[in-house]
């Protein structure tokens, strides 16, 4: 167990722990609140990041220290009509930090998720792979990363846009792999 290790934990409270979820929705309250504004990608999100360190009510977890609710507002236009998305997400962690140091955790793993997670399963369809005998899956997961790590190193941002121009053609390939 994380805890008995001497290691701590923030974690996500999603479905797979519906009592625990429910608690900490129905006994939140409030002791700290940060809120960020960011701009970018034609929208703009509002995120504010509160904790509650008060956990009378809340069933018992292993270390619980913190439980943490984020609620985002992404505005957007979506073929020229605005938008708005709204979501609550709620999280739990066995240290006591500030909003505002919380804020940066989650917003850390969510950079990672979106620089790793998300180009694998969706532009490299990681996901939708039907490879599953032997070492296979292991060898293309090192064929991805591999693959990942050559578009970065050319400069890419966009790996789906680096994927598009390395089916144009062997020269550029020759380019990625810095060959003659």
């Amino acid at each position: 167990m994380i805890v008995n290790s001497g290691n701590h934990y923030l974690g996500a409270l999603k479905g797979n722990q519906p009592n625990l979820l429910k608690s900490v929705k129905a006994h939140f309250e409030p002791k700290q609140t940060h809120f960020e504004l960011s701009k970018g990608h034609g929208r703009i999100e509002k995120r504010t990041v509160s904790i509650c360190t008060q956990l009378d009510g809340v069933k018992p977890w292993p270390g619980l220290q913190t439980t943490i609710r984020v609620a985002s507002e992404r505005r957007f236009k979506k073929g020229g009509h605005p938008c708005v998305e709204t979501d609550i997400r709620y999280y739990v962690a066995s240290f006591l930090e500030s909003a505002e140091s919380f804020a940066h955790r989650i917003r850390g793993y969510w950079g990672v998720e979106n620089k790793v997670h998300y180009v694998r399963d969706v532009t490299q369809g990681e996901d939708r792979s039907r490879i599953r005998m032997h070492e296979l899956p292991q060898i293309f997961a090192v064929a991805r990363n591999f693959a990942l790590n050559l578009y970065r190193s050319n400069g890419f941002c966009n790996m789906a846009q680096a994927q598009r121009r390395c089916k144009f053609g062997l020269d550029f390939l020759k380019h990625i792999f810095r060959m003659k």
